[in-house]
């Protein structure tokens, strides 16, 4: 008989994969959403660009991240759809097992009849008896009943256990399928969302193209305004380091363990602002519209809500809170030897001297004439630029 084979095979199954699958399954959807709470606070930051009623890089740049997210959203929906595929087509191949099994323990329990009637030749059980010839052949043909009788029953069992295991696997199916269909229709749904966006990216990229002279003339500015933040921070750093050398020998270990601590939470420092998205990276890279145009950030650029809390990433000492024309109010604190810097403030809430905590409000973002709300954050060694991308936490 199969059904050792069967059951051995719903076992492989359904004990040594599905704790793999369901691993999958959990990753994919904690996936879609962390991507629809992106989607959320994409579409609140492009509706305070679109307040304004005018085409702006900072509308365009809400606009591509609410793309990615639907992009991302889309293909964690195919891998769903693709799993859901392999999970049916494990369950159809558990089926075909089990009616193929079926058929052979209908087919054995049939033939066990015929071969019980064909041996006792129409007789009844107490003819078969006791037509014996001893006694000890009586005893046999008792036990040869009894044991007949038990395996017929166990025949009866075992066709039972199978069917109901197949009308288990095949009502599994059904639920799989309606979970497909179910995740298909999403997937068309927000397909339909996704050109509709690029069709608008497009028209805004247009719009955007026709404002090149503004455009460059607004590149020109920062480019002097970041000119003059990195001169204001450069010799700040410079004081510090002067400062330093004087520091007594507890001082200097004490501060030693403020850039140590620092240091150990890279990729894991709170964000500057509780939602929002990188909407220029550090380093070089093409401007959105102009070709041929590179950027240089020394930072990161990211966008928010307006009137967001600018918050601390880390505790530190406020080294500088300055104007910076272009920049807005900036904040510099000092982290021992690592410095971070927070750049178009409306307002500032610190003071010069002053100790904050992580997580402390320094300010409100500054919002511009076109509605966007946006503060640049840096992260310096002593004179070194970084990259805050790899110090900010996964988001």
């Amino acid at each position: 008989m199969k059904l050792t084979s069967v059951l051995g095979l719903l076992l492989f199954f359904f004990i040594c994969f599905p704790s793999l699958a369901q691993k999958t399954k959990s990753q994919l959807e904690q996936e879609k959403r962390e991507n629809l709470k992106k989607i959320a606070e994409a579409e609140k930051i492009l509706s305070d660009t679109e307040h304004q009623k005018k085409a702006s890089i900072g509308q365009l740049n809400a606009l591509n991240q609410q793309i990615k997210a639907r992009e991302r959203l889309i293909s964690g929906l195919n891998q769903e759809v693709g799993l859901l595929d392999g999970e049916i087509g494990d369950l159809n191949i558990i089926i075909s097992a089990l009616q193929s099994d079926l058929k052979d323990l209908k087919d054995e329990y049939a033939q066990m009849i015929y071969s019980s009637y064909k041996a006792n030749r129409g007789f009844s059980k107490l003819t078969f008896l006791f037509s014996a010839n001893t006694f000890n052949q009586l005893f046999m043909r008792l036990k040869y009943l009894e044991q007949y009788s038990e395996a017929r029953q166990l025949q009866v069992r075992q066709i039972e256990i199978v069917s109901e295991e197949l009308i288990k696997q095949k009502s599994q199916v059904e639920i799989k399928k309606s979970e497909q269909q179910l995740l298909l229709d999403q997937q068309i749904a927000e397909n339909r969302k996704l050109l509709g966006l690029k069709v608008k990216q497009n028209s805004l990229v247009t719009e955007l193209s026709k404002k090149e002279k503004q455009i460059r003339k607004e590149l020109a500015q920062r480019k002097v305004a970041v000119e003059k933040l990195d001169n204001l921070i450069a010799e700040i750093v410079r004081k510090e380091m002067e400062r330093s050398k004087a520091l007594s020998s507890a001082a200097a270990a004490s501060e030693e363990e403020i850039s140590s601590l620092f240091e150990g939470n890279k990729n894991r420092l709170k964000w500057p602002v509780a939602t929002g998205f990188i909407s220029s990276k550090f380093g070089k890279h093409p401007h959105p519209v102009i070709k041929g145009i590179i950027e240089d950030n020394p930072g990161v650029d990211i966008q928010t809500s307006q009137n967001a809390p600018v918050n601390a990433v880390f505790e530190g000492k406020v080294v500088a809170v300055a104007i910076v024309p272009g920049m807005n109010n900036v904040v510099l604190l000092q982290h021992g030897n690592y410095y971070t810097l927070y750049a178009r403030l409306k307002d500032v809430k610190v003071k010069k001297g002053q100790n904050v905590s992580s997580n402390e409000t320094l300010g409100t973002v500054f919002s511009d004439k076109d509605g966007v709300s946006e503060v640049h954050f840096e992260v310096w060694k002593e004179y070194q630029k970084l990259n805050p991308e790899s110090w900010l936490s996964m988001k």
